[in-house]
């Protein structure tokens, strides 16, 4: 759902998620790629929150 409304489903919630099941690690880490202004990524199989200023 998110992917198609592009609303960040939030953190905490992502990151819950993607410790139930290796399989929705998968599409945690595509949805956070499709939408990089979230300041959500996934390194090492690890979600990490990180803010990006560009100037």
């Amino acid at each position: 759902m998110a992917s198609l409304l592009g609303e960040n489903p939030g953190f905490d919630f992502l990151q819950q998620c993607c410790h139930d099941d290796p399989a929705l690690q998968i599409v945690i880490k595509k949805l956070v790629a499709k939408f990089p202004q979230w300041g959500i990524a996934i390194v090492n199989g690890v979600l990490l929150k990180w803010n990006a200023k560009v100037k």
